[in-house]
């Protein structure tokens, strides 16, 4: 029965081609559908018949897992930080999706801008708590202006002068005027497992992140 299944829930988008050879590593082949741009299903079946994958939003994989909708997830630092779950174990560092979360600003702001001398600030940000307790350890007032998309237009929009926002390569901060200031963390996808989960299906769960800790190692490059 489906019930009785274990759940994996990946993310959309481009972490999940960064995943695939993980699954592959885990032994995970997920069915043809997955794989088929036309297909609208979101959840598949696998060679494994205990095993079925999700593929969700990458902002709501730790709330799927959290609530107990999936006993397992791939999910970001970043969305992890945010949502700060306690329902959530996360033993693997999959070192994937790299990049890191950061402050920004406009270009013309640099030269006579000095964040150790802030007192408040206000960003534009998908990320209000991680924001707000980033600046909360130095005494920093922060204002979060709540956005889930096109974060570098707050700036010249005059919604604010400063996001937080991911970055990985500077190329669109660069491209819409802006400049990395101060980084708040290093980010990558981790192996998050349902706590609750953990402790009535202790072998199922184990044998699922022993699974994915061996994909890691025989990977090339890692050590």
């Amino acid at each position: 029965m489906d019930c009785d299944k274990i759940v994996l829930a990946l993310p959309k988008g481009r972490i999940l081609k960064e995943v695939l050879p993980l699954l592959q590593g885990a032994g995970i082949e997920p069915e043809a559908a997955f794989s088929d741009p036309e297909s609208r299903k979101l959840r598949f079946t696998t060679n494994v018949a205990e095993l079925d994958l999700i593929r969700v939003r990458s902002f709501d994989v730790a709330t799927f897992v959290a609530f107990g909708a999936a006993q397992l997830g791939v999910a970001g630092q970043d969305v992890l930080m945010e949502f700060d779950y306690p329902e959530l174990y996360v033993p693997l560092d999959l070192g994937i999706g790299a990049c890191r979360l950061a402050v920004a600003e406009p270009e013309d702001m640099v030269a006579d801008d000095d964040p150790a001398k802030w007192s408040t600030v206000r960003v534009a940000t998908k990320y209000p708590a991680t924001t707000h307790k980033h600046f909360a350890k130095r005494g920093v007032q922060a204002e979060c202006i709540k956005l889930n998309g096109a974060m570098e237009l707050a700036p010249k929009m005059g919604l604010c002068r400063r996001i937080v926002d991911l970055v990985s390569t500077g190329a669109t901060l660069k491209a819409n005027g802006l400049v990395e200031i101060e980084k708040i963390a290093d980010i990558t996808s981790r192996l998050a497992v349902n706590r609750a989960a953990w402790k009535t299906r202790p072998r199922e769960i184990s044998r699922w992140i022993d699974a994915f800790q061996a994909a890691l190692a025989n990977e090339p490059g890692r050590s």
